[in-house]
């Protein structure tokens, strides 16, 4: 049970990684839209797509890895509604990261044009979703029994 303090800083820290992250990629990419020099706009566009997104996915599924040690570690039992609202907050969580990833390469795409105000709303808006799902997610790491 020694290891037991240390897994739960790890099971915890991704999550807290991925939302900060999150935070930190929204506002740059804001930020460098708004300055409006397509060049850094594009280079932070795929700095992001080929590096961040894939490190904040691993971290993301390292969760459900970390949280399943920790349960039978601590010896819990979680009850199946719990197991449940976890598995689809975890199910939307990704495929909210897909699309941004998918809106995220539209964007690239479009090179030094400026992008339509519609994709500007879709990525913010996939973004904040998974935002609140990060939140969400936190809150049911909390709720389980520790």
């Amino acid at each position: 049970m020694e290891h037991y303090p240390l897994l739960k800083i790890a099971h915890s820290l991704p999550g807290i990684l991925v939302l900060l992250g999150l935070l930190a990629h929204a506002f740059m990419l804001w930020k460098a839209a708004r300055v409006g020099d397509a060049a850094v706009l594009q280079r932070k566009l795929k700095r992001t797509r080929l590096i961040s997104l894939p490190v904040f996915g691993l971290l993301a599924l390292s969760l459900p890895v970390s949280g399943w040690w920790l349960v039978n570690l601590g010896g819990f039992s979680l009850g199946q509604s719990w197991l449940l609202a976890s598995s689809l907050l975890f199910g939307l969580l990704v495929l909210f990261g897909l699309l941004l990833n998918g809106r995220l390469a539209v964007w690239q795409t479009l090179g030094d044009s400026p992008a339509p105000v519609r994709l500007l709303r879709f990525c913010g808006v996939y973004a904040g979703l998974i935002g609140l799902l990060l939140l969400l997610i936190m809150g049911l790491m909390g709720a389980k029994p520790a």
